[in-house]
This record gives structure tokens, sequence and C-alpha cells, in this order.
């Protein structure tokens, strides 16, 4: 099928100037750097200054940002990631430290910064690390390579660097003993909250329907890789748990004029807290569960109203009466039922205690409860079907997964969708750098071209324009554009911020770090609002790290501020421009085929005589990362500018026919009532 006939014409891209400005909604968890990055500098910092040592806290500071990263990650995944940031820091301190000790060329300087940015950008885009990706090690190793350095003092700096490092991973795994669980409880809560909006959304109609429900799938999809993150190495009936709360905010996406938003919204409040979790049951035994559901809730209201999750009154929504149809919870109206917690509503340091009635449950897969068939050995039998025949078939050898092999047969089966998933191996990294060849090309010349620019302009400091062409790299250009203005903003509001703070940092060594301290603590609460918001507070920031060995007149301090940021954002902007991403298009090609073929592998699976839960969970599960990712790439490739027009209308019905199918899938598992039982759900069009 040529694309020709239903591709959108090209056009010259609006590039917003006020919407940019725009304020968003704070992050759920803004106070969380915020804190750790305090927690981080300041010990160190504090330090040297009782050991008259100042001038040498930009380098423990270096190590100490490190604690800025990885806040949405679980806490095993999180250690990970903390480490490889610190090692990534530490690598491009070293190369900064070695390059200022061997050369003082401006010139120089400049090139081996905007590769170090580009290398950077490339990597922790590749690695999805997460905010606030490079920027912070771009500065970092930029502001090194122009403070004059000997290879004698290159190992000193590092150890310190190290030392800070250090310290900040304690920081960011120092909530883990207290909320083992948080950031999964945060992206299941938020998977929730964004399944009701759609929910809301569809029984609104409306525009706003399509793009509630690219969100909500992008944070389901995010619920599952967070939860996915979290590691098997030791099992969890409260990550079990979360995960069937995931498959209810599904359930709701495939049928949302069914689904329950009030619900949905009284899961997530409950779940973010540290009480019990809401337990969902079988959604094919609707029958039952009303009177535990409401016991479920109302002891979720208990834990919220006694503070352990939110301050604020839960409604649980009318009682049902006599006269007053009921509301079945699991998402849906008239499926499933919640339940409360069994082992669950234990305290989390208490999950090895054994069950009085056998074996401890451990972590189920996404479907432990809601499987439509129930898998023995090889073989594939309905719910009610009773224990499996004896005979000589796979059931008998009663081989497993090894991950599984020493669990009851039900565990086995509840397992397997999760299994599946956690066995399959991700992309190589080269794969996933070869995309980002054109962002890491337009990195490398705007920040060279612009540190360039600062130079022929007699700048002392080339690296904040290099800096500030790093920060504005987006997934197109309109974003860049977007960003580029955000940063011109949030940096002459930032200095007149500075030239405000400046005699109260100049009053002495404590003051500085009281003032740093202050701005950090600013920049990592409001930048989840606006980048340009977070920038008036990293912009005096930066500017009191340059006093760290000395006070600077402040005028002077201001202006180069403030020229080095224009140029940084024009001559940056501007390699945007130039370097163009023809290959936006291809991707999109791709990223067709790939829903296409998720698609038609889902539509066999639900379409054949003897589909296992296994398979059926992950065919779903593969539909919808394929949709998630189909659309974040045709919103990247929208954004560019001189391609070859984009197969939008392609894009819109591949989505329509994927969210069928997975619709279908949803309710071959058992999670929904068959066509025509429901008057709101409607799921034809799954096959291929």
């Amino acid at each position: 099928m040529s694309s020709t006939g239903s591709a959108t014409p090209a056009r010259v891209h609006r590039l917003p100037l006020v919407g940019a400005l725009r304020l968003g909604r704070p992050s759920d968890v803004w106070f969380k750097p915020a804190l750790s990055v305090v927690a981080a500098v300041a010990p160190p910092s504090l330090l040297l200054v009782a050991l008259g040592r100042l001038d040498l806290a930009a380098y423990t500071m270096a190590g100490s940002l490190c604690a800025l990263y990885a806040h949405n990650r679980p806490y095993a995944a999180r250690a990970k990631v903390l480490a490889w940031v610190i090692l990534g820091m530490l690598g491009g301190l070293a190369v900064a430290l070695v390059a200022a000790s061997l050369t003082r060329d401006a010139v120089v300087l400049v090139t081996v910064g905007a590769l170090l940015a580009a290398v950077q950008k490339a990597v922790c885009d590749a690695t999805r690390v997460g905010p606030p990706a490079h920027v912070i090690l771009t500065f970092v190793s930029s502001a090194t390579l122009f403070v004059p350095q000997t290879l004698g003092q290159v190992p000193g700096h590092l150890a310190l660097a190290a030392g800070a490092g250090a310290w900040a991973w304690l920081v960011g795994m120092a909530p883990a003993p207290l909320r083992p669980h948080g950031p999964e409880r945060r992206a299941t809560a938020q998977a929730l909250d964004a399944a009701a909006a759609y929910a809301a959304a569809a029984a609104r109609g409306g525009e706003g329907a399509a793009g509630a429900r690219s969100a909500a799938y992008a944070a389901v999809h995010a619920a599952w890789q967070t939860l996915l993150a979290a590691g098997t190495t030791r099992p969890s009936t409260t990550r079990g748990a979360l995960e069937r709360l995931v498959v209810r905010a599904e359930v709701a996406l495939a049928a949302p004029t069914d689904a329950d938003p009030t619900l949905l919204h009284t899961w997530a409040r409950a779940v973010r807290g540290t009480g019990r979790i809401p337990r969902t049951g079988d959604p094919r035994r609707a029958g039952e569960g009303v009177r535990r559901d409401e016991e479920s809730l109302r002891g979720a209201g208990d834990d919220l109203r006694r503070g352990n999750a939110d301050t604020r009154r839960v409604d649980d929504g009318p009682r049902p009466t006599a006269d007053a149809p009921r509301q079945r919870p699991g998402g849906l109206r008239g499926v499933g039922h919640a339940v409360p917690l069994d082992d669950d509503s234990r305290p989390v340091d208490d999950r090895s205690r054994p069950r009085a009635d056998g074996p401890r449950r451990t972590s189920g897969g996404p479907l432990r409860e809601v499987r439509g068939v129930r898998r023995v050995g090889g073989d594939s039998l309905p719910v009610d079907a009773g224990p499996p025949p004896m005979g000589d078939g796979p059931h008998r050898t009663g081989k497993v997964p090894p991950a599984t092999g020493d669990l009851p047969r039900a565990e086995r089966d509840e397992l397997l969708g999760v299994d599946a998933e956690r066995d399959v191996p991700p992309r190589p990294l080269w794969t996933r750098l070869e995309r980002l060849r054109p962002v890491a090309l337009r990195t490398a010349l705007g920040c060279a071209l612009a540190g360039y620019a600062a130079l022929a302009l007699g700048a002392e400091r080339p690296y904040w324009a290099l800096v500030t062409a790093a920060s504005l790299y987006q997934a197109n250009v309109t974003l860049t554009w977007s960003r580029a203005v955000q940063r011109v903003v949030g940096n002459v509001v930032g200095v007149l911020l500075f030239a405000a703070v400046t005699p109260v940092a100049q009053l002495g060594p404590l003051a500085l770090v009281l003032c740093i301290l202050a701005c950090n603590f600013g920049a990592e609460a409001l930048i989840g609002r606006n980048y340009w918001l977070g920038s008036v507070c990293v912009t005096p920031l930066a500017l009191l790290v340059t006093e760290l060995p000395g006070y600077q007149p402040t005028g002077e301090l201001v202006t180069g501020r403030v020229v080095d940021t224009l140029v940084g954002a024009l001559v940056g902007f501007a390699a945007a421009v130039a370097v163009t991403d023809r290959r936006a298009g291809r991707r999109v090609e791709r990223a067709l085929t790939a829903v296409h073929r998720a698609r038609e592998h889902a539509a066999r699976l639900v379409a054949g005589p003897a589909a296992t839960p296994a398979a059926l969970e992950a065919a779903r599960r593969g539909l919808a990362a394929a949709v998630v990712d189909l659309r974040a790439t045709a919103d990247a490739a929208a954004g560019e500018w001189w391609q070859r027009a984009l197969p939008q209308e392609r894009v819109v019905l591949a989505e329509q026919a994927a969210h069928r199918t997975l619709a279908a899938t949803v309710r071959c598992q058992g999670l929904l009532p068959d066509p025509g039982t429901s008057t709101h759900t409607h799921t034809e069009g799954a096959s291929p």
C-alpha cells in the first residue's frame, strides 16, 4: 500500500512561543530530587568550608549532582543506574582534567567539550537514563575544561569527585529500607490515574480522548517497564499486587466506556501511600466479591485518612442500595471485584512470614488471577475444566521453566507472562545509537560553533555558550525551538536573581554554600513545571559556582552570561535546523510495520483454538509497546523540517485497529465480558 495518498502534505511548522512558557503540573515526586541534591551537596561542601578549601567544592559538587538521577527507578535498578552515571561523570571529568592540563588553547578545549557533549547526549538518550540526562554531565566536563590544571592534580580532583559520587549513591538509595516499593507504587498509581483520565475523556467524547488515550497507554507501558526493572531475585507479593492493578488499568483502556474512573483514582490514591494495596480478583466471577470490595475500599480509605497514603479524604462512592445497581470494581462496571490483601496486607518487612495455609505466595505475573485458560505443562485447559487428565502428555513430566519450577502449578501459570518478557534480551546499544546519529551530529556541531562564536566575541567562559547549545537538543526541531525559548527566558530572569542574591552570597564562604544549596533545591523543585522556571534557579547556581575559587565582579558575570546564552541558543538552534533528520519518516514506516505485525500475531492468537496464557499475555504486551513506540515516533517525526510527508492517516488507522485488537485480546484472556454482554464495549475488527 502506497503512503502517497494517505500522507499529510509537507508544510512549514509553526514554532510556539507563548505555549513553550506555559506551566504544567509539578511532578508527584518533585521534592525527592530537590531534597536529595541538597543532602548530597551539603556535607562535602560544608566539610570543605571547615577545612578552608572551598576552592575544591567544584569537584565534589560534580559527584554530588549525580544524586539527581534515577528517582523513577526501582531501587534494584536505581543502584545500577546511579553507579553508571557516577562512572560516566568521572570519565568525562577525567578527559576534561587531562585536556585542561595539556593545553590552554581555547579552540582545542571547545572542540573537546563539543565532542564530549555529543557522546554524553547520545549515550544518555540511548540508555534512557532519564532526567536530567546529559546536561549535568556536559556542564561538569565543559566547566572543568577551562579551569587551569596540572597532571599531578588530576588524581586528587578525581578522588574528590568519586568520594562525593559515592555519597550521592548512598543518598539516592537511602529511602529503600523505608519504602522498598515506592517507585513501583508511583508508576502504578500514574497508570491508574491515566487510565481513569482516559475513561472520563471517553465518556465526555470530543477531541481530548485521543490524547488521553495515548498518554494512558504510555503511562501503562512505563508502569510495566518499572515493574520489570525491579528484577526477580526476591519474590514480592506487593509487586504481584501492583502488577494486577496495572492489568486493571489495561482493561480500562480496552473498554473505557465500561470503566469506573472514581474507583481507578481511589486505587491510585491508596497505592501512592504506605498502606495496604487493593487486590483485584478474577473478573470472570463478577457475581462475587461486592462485599469484599467495599471492605477493601474502606480499608484503603482508612489508611488514607490515617495519613499513610494521602491526607485527603477518599470518596469511595455511593454504597450500593436495593434501588441502585451496584458498580463492580476492577476498574469496570459489572466486571471484576477487589478483595482485601492476603499476605500483602502484612508490613513490607514481614514478607518472609510463611502463610498458615501453605507456601507463601510469590511475585506473580500481571495476570495472576485473571487468566481465561489454565496452562498445565504444555496443555491449555479452560478455567473450569477441573484437574488435568492423567496420561502421557507434557503435564506428566512436570517440566516448567527454571524460574518457576519450584512453585505450585497455579503459581507457575501466573508467572509465565512476566517471565516471558524478562527473558527477552534488550536491543544492543549500537542499534539504539544508530538512530541517534542526527542528534549527536547536531550536538557536536552546535556546541562547537557556539563555543567558537563566543570566543570570537571575546567571552572568558565560552563553555556557557557550549552548555546552552547542548541543553537545547530534543527529539525534533520544534521541541528544540521550545527549549531554546525556555532557556533564554529562564537565564535572563535568572541573572536578575543572581544580582539580587550576590550581596548575601559574598558575606562569607558559609553564606555562599547556603545560597548554592537554596538554588539547587529551587531548581529541582521548579523544573518539573517548566524548564524555564527551573532555569531561573539554575542560572544563579552556575554563576555562584564560578565564585567558589574567589569572588568576581557581578556586572561582568551577568553580562557574560546573557551574551553567552543568546549566542548558544541562536547558534545551537541554527545547527538543529541545518542538520535535518531525514530518516524520521523511515522510522515511522518501520514503526507502522511493527504495529501491523504485532497486531496480526495477537489476532491470530485470539482466533486460534488453544492460545496459552503466556502467549496471549506476551502478544498483548508486545502490541501495546508497539503502539506506544509508534505514537512517540510519529510525534518526534512530526516536528522535523524538510522531510517527506508523513503518513498521518495510516498512523491513526493503525492505532485504532491496534486498540480494537488489544480489546479483543483482553476479552480472550477473560478480562472482559463476551461481545453482546456489555452494551458499551466494541471490539470487532480484531482479525488480521
